[in-house]
Protein backbone atom coordinates (compact mmCIF):
# COMPACT_ATOMS: atom_id res chain seq x y z
CA UNK A 1 0.00 0.00 0.00
CA UNK A 2 1.40 3.42 -0.96
CA UNK A 3 1.85 5.96 1.79
CA UNK A 4 -0.42 8.44 0.73
CA UNK A 5 0.98 12.62 1.52
CA UNK A 6 -1.59 15.21 2.40
CA UNK A 7 -0.72 18.29 1.30
CA UNK A 8 0.46 20.94 4.29
CA UNK A 9 -2.90 23.28 3.84
CA UNK A 10 -4.45 20.61 4.81
CA UNK A 11 -2.41 19.76 8.13
CA UNK A 12 -2.09 23.64 8.76
CA UNK A 13 -6.30 24.06 8.22
CA UNK A 14 -6.69 21.26 11.19
CA UNK A 15 -4.53 22.63 13.46
CA UNK A 16 -6.17 26.05 13.26
CA UNK A 17 -9.37 23.93 13.78
CA UNK A 18 -8.30 22.41 16.32
CA UNK A 19 -6.79 25.31 18.35
CA UNK A 20 -9.83 27.33 17.50
CA UNK A 21 -11.97 24.65 18.99
CA UNK A 22 -9.95 24.17 22.29
CA UNK A 23 -9.71 27.76 22.93
CA UNK A 24 -13.55 28.06 22.70
CA UNK A 25 -13.98 25.12 24.94
CA UNK A 26 -11.48 26.80 27.61
CA UNK A 27 -13.39 30.08 26.91
CA UNK A 28 -16.81 28.40 28.01
CA UNK A 29 -14.95 26.71 30.65
CA UNK A 30 -13.91 29.91 32.57
CA UNK A 31 -17.11 31.76 31.96
CA UNK A 32 -18.90 28.21 33.37
CA UNK A 33 -16.64 28.37 36.38
CA UNK A 34 -17.25 32.38 36.48
CA UNK A 35 -21.10 32.54 36.04
CA UNK A 36 -22.17 29.49 38.41
CA UNK A 37 -19.69 29.34 41.03
CA UNK A 38 -19.42 33.07 42.60
CA UNK A 39 -20.03 34.88 45.56
CA UNK A 40 -20.63 38.42 45.78
CA UNK A 41 -18.34 40.79 47.70
CA UNK A 42 -19.84 42.78 50.30
CA UNK A 43 -16.91 45.57 50.09
CA UNK A 44 -15.65 47.34 46.91
CA UNK A 45 -17.13 48.27 43.71
CA UNK A 46 -19.03 45.07 43.81
CA UNK A 47 -16.36 42.10 42.95
CA UNK A 48 -17.07 38.93 43.23
CA UNK A 49 -14.94 35.77 44.60
CA UNK A 50 -15.67 32.97 41.79
CA UNK A 51 -13.53 30.14 40.44
CA UNK A 52 -13.20 31.76 36.37
CA UNK A 53 -9.75 32.86 37.84
CA UNK A 54 -8.58 28.93 38.58
CA UNK A 55 -10.34 28.20 35.25
CA UNK A 56 -8.15 30.78 33.63
CA UNK A 57 -5.04 29.91 35.17
CA UNK A 58 -5.13 26.05 34.63
CA UNK A 59 -5.58 27.26 30.68
CA UNK A 60 -2.80 29.34 30.96
CA UNK A 61 -0.43 26.80 32.02
CA UNK A 62 -1.74 23.54 30.29
CA UNK A 63 -2.39 25.23 26.51
CA UNK A 64 0.16 28.19 27.01
CA UNK A 65 -0.15 32.17 27.12
CA UNK A 66 -2.46 32.67 23.71
CA UNK A 67 -5.02 30.57 24.54
CA UNK A 68 -5.11 31.66 28.41
CA UNK A 69 -5.29 35.09 27.24
CA UNK A 70 -8.46 33.94 24.99
CA UNK A 71 -9.99 32.08 27.38
CA UNK A 72 -9.57 34.46 30.14
CA UNK A 73 -10.77 37.37 28.25
CA UNK A 74 -13.59 35.76 26.32
CA UNK A 75 -14.64 33.96 29.32
CA UNK A 76 -14.71 36.70 32.13
CA UNK A 77 -15.55 39.67 29.65
CA UNK A 78 -18.52 37.23 28.47
CA UNK A 79 -20.09 36.88 32.08
CA UNK A 80 -19.68 40.54 32.33
CA UNK A 81 -21.88 41.42 29.53
CA UNK A 82 -24.85 38.73 30.03
CA UNK A 83 -24.43 38.41 34.10
CA UNK A 84 -25.24 42.02 34.76
CA UNK A 85 -21.75 43.39 35.17
CA UNK A 86 -21.72 45.33 31.52
CA UNK A 87 -19.99 48.35 32.66
CA UNK A 88 -17.14 46.25 33.77
CA UNK A 89 -16.75 44.03 30.23
CA UNK A 90 -13.44 46.57 29.03
CA UNK A 91 -11.41 46.36 32.29
CA UNK A 92 -12.02 42.61 32.38
CA UNK A 93 -11.30 41.73 29.30
CA UNK A 94 -7.55 43.74 29.23
CA UNK A 95 -7.27 43.08 32.69
CA UNK A 96 -8.35 38.88 32.12
CA UNK A 97 -5.94 38.55 28.58
CA UNK A 98 -3.29 40.53 30.46
CA UNK A 99 -3.27 37.76 33.19
CA UNK A 100 -3.53 34.72 30.79
CA UNK A 101 -1.12 35.88 28.85
CA UNK A 102 1.44 36.63 31.58
CA UNK A 103 0.62 32.68 33.29
CA UNK A 104 0.94 30.98 30.21
CA UNK A 105 4.20 33.00 28.50
CA UNK A 106 5.93 32.49 32.04
CA UNK A 107 4.63 28.69 32.57
CA UNK A 108 5.48 27.99 28.98
CA UNK A 109 9.17 29.77 28.93
CA UNK A 110 12.67 28.01 29.28
CA UNK A 111 11.56 25.11 26.74
CA UNK A 112 8.60 23.82 29.11
CA UNK A 113 4.82 23.02 28.87
CA UNK A 114 3.30 24.31 31.93
CA UNK A 115 5.06 20.98 33.83
CA UNK A 116 7.64 23.19 36.17
CA UNK A 117 5.49 24.21 39.28
CA UNK A 118 7.64 26.67 40.51
CA UNK A 119 7.09 28.33 36.89
CA UNK A 120 3.58 27.82 37.44
CA UNK A 121 3.38 29.11 40.56
CA UNK A 122 5.62 32.20 39.51
CA UNK A 123 3.16 33.33 36.31
CA UNK A 124 -0.12 33.08 38.73
CA UNK A 125 1.74 35.21 41.43
CA UNK A 126 3.11 37.81 38.41
CA UNK A 127 0.49 38.21 36.67
CA UNK A 128 -1.68 38.84 39.89
CA UNK A 129 -0.42 42.76 40.50
CA UNK A 130 -1.04 43.34 37.33
CA UNK A 131 -4.86 41.94 37.39
CA UNK A 132 -5.24 44.38 40.44
CA UNK A 133 -3.76 47.38 38.58
CA UNK A 134 -5.83 46.98 35.74
CA UNK A 135 -9.15 46.68 37.47
CA UNK A 136 -7.78 49.64 39.61
CA UNK A 137 -7.38 51.99 37.02
CA UNK A 138 -10.36 50.72 35.11
CA UNK A 139 -12.72 51.47 38.77
CA UNK A 140 -10.72 54.62 39.20
CA UNK A 141 -11.52 56.07 36.07
CA UNK A 142 -15.15 54.35 36.22
CA UNK A 143 -15.75 56.14 39.26
CA UNK A 144 -13.91 58.98 39.11
CA UNK A 145 -11.97 58.65 42.16
CA UNK A 146 -8.19 56.97 42.65
CA UNK A 147 -9.45 56.23 46.58
CA UNK A 148 -12.54 54.21 45.94
CA UNK A 149 -10.84 51.35 44.07
CA UNK A 150 -8.42 50.53 47.04
CA UNK A 151 -11.28 48.95 48.53
CA UNK A 152 -12.22 46.37 45.93
CA UNK A 153 -8.21 45.05 46.66
CA UNK A 154 -8.39 42.55 48.97
CA UNK A 155 -11.38 40.81 47.24
CA UNK A 156 -9.48 40.93 44.08
CA UNK A 157 -6.27 39.30 45.97
CA UNK A 158 -8.61 36.60 47.58
CA UNK A 159 -10.21 35.87 44.70
CA UNK A 160 -6.70 35.36 43.10
CA UNK A 161 -5.22 33.18 45.98
CA UNK A 162 -8.34 31.17 45.75
CA UNK A 163 -7.86 30.41 41.89
CA UNK A 164 -4.10 29.57 42.59
CA UNK A 165 -5.03 27.12 45.57
CA UNK A 166 -7.35 25.04 43.37
CA UNK A 167 -5.45 25.45 39.95
CA UNK A 168 -2.15 24.16 40.64
CA UNK A 169 -3.21 20.82 42.20
CA UNK A 170 -5.44 20.31 39.31
CA UNK A 171 -2.53 21.20 36.33
CA UNK A 172 -0.43 18.48 38.35
CA UNK A 173 -3.15 15.72 37.94
CA UNK A 174 -4.08 16.77 34.31
CA UNK A 175 -0.18 17.44 33.46
CA UNK A 176 -0.31 13.72 34.41
CA UNK A 177 -2.66 11.97 32.07
CA UNK A 178 -2.06 10.67 28.57
CA UNK A 179 -3.44 13.75 26.87
CA UNK A 180 -0.66 15.83 27.95
CA UNK A 181 2.05 13.08 28.17
CA UNK A 182 1.17 12.39 24.52
CA UNK A 183 0.26 16.24 22.86
CA UNK A 184 3.06 18.19 24.87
Amino acid sequence: MQNIQRPSSFTKSRTKTFDLVITAILAALVFVATMFINLKLPIGQGGLIHLGTSMLFISAILFGPKKGALAGAIGMGLFDIVGGWLIWAPTTIISRALQGFIVGKIAWSKGHTGDNLGLNILGAVVSMPVMIAVYYVGQAIMFNSWIAPMASIPGDVIQNFVGLMIAIPVCVVLKKTPYFKKNF
